[in-house]
């Protein structure tokens, strides 16, 4: 890999991709200082190490150097933030090896899949998708850009998944379910009927959040 890797985020998430990117790669921590830094439109990480790794300026980012992971667990801001890197930015995927999946599953480019996940057969999934600690995929699914899992999410076969949707802790979708774009399950979240309208939704039962 001749481009270092660029993690864009360097708060919570953005350390725990750190630490997959190093059982990922099999790199010791030598390694992952020389080859990884942070960046982050917050000022208050500029010019710290965090966990010995550098965190660079975003006026210093170059895309012909560094390959980028976008750790921003939002998928409405992760999505602005990859919208306004230069176009010829280049994404990296981070999968830990922990995670279990077949050959039929296709993940789009600058997508994260942390530790305990499982992704069983014919599944398609967008690009930039964060898959959190524990998330499970059944077959068939097709997922859009931009989604988020949080840990332990589950979701049954055959459902349809639009972009910039967000999926609480523990929440859990019913098989065959479709959901539009940009739609929020709140933690603990049972999905048993359709959604087609963008809004968050909570509870078991689900419900709508009114404003």
């Amino acid at each position: 890999m001749n481009k270092k890797i660029c993690i864009y985020g360097a708060s919570g998430f953005g350390r725990e991709v750190l630490t997959c990117l190093l059982d990922s790669l099999s790199w010791n921590h030598d390694k992952i200082v020389e080859k990884v830094v942070f960046t982050d439109d917050d000022n208050k990480y500029a010019n710290q190490d965090i966990m010995g790794v550098p965190v660079i300026k975003k006026a210093e980012f170059d895309p012909l150097k560094y390959e980028v992971i976008v750790a921003i667990s939002d998928p409405i801001i992760r999505k602005k933030i990859i919208d306004k890197l230069p176009p010829n930015t280049n994404f990296t995927k981070v999968i830990h090896p922990s995670v279990v999946m077949s050959k039929w599953v296709e993940i789009g480019e600058g997508s994260i899949v942390t530790a305990g996940t499982i992704l069983t057969t014919n599944i398609k999934i967008g690009k930039h998708a964060h898959l959190n600690l524990n998330t499970t995929i059944g077959h068939d699914c097709k997922i859009g850009n931009y989604f988020t899992s949080a840990p332990a999410a589950n979701i049954s076969g055959n459902c349809e998944i639009g972009d910039c949707v967000y999926f609480g802790t523990q929440s859990s979708v019913r098989q065959g379910i479709k959901i539009c774009d940009k739609v929020t399950i709140g933690m603990g979240g049972v999905v048993v009927k359709d959604i087609n309208e963008q809004a968050v939704y909570v509870g078991n039962p689900l419900r709508k959040l009114k404003g």
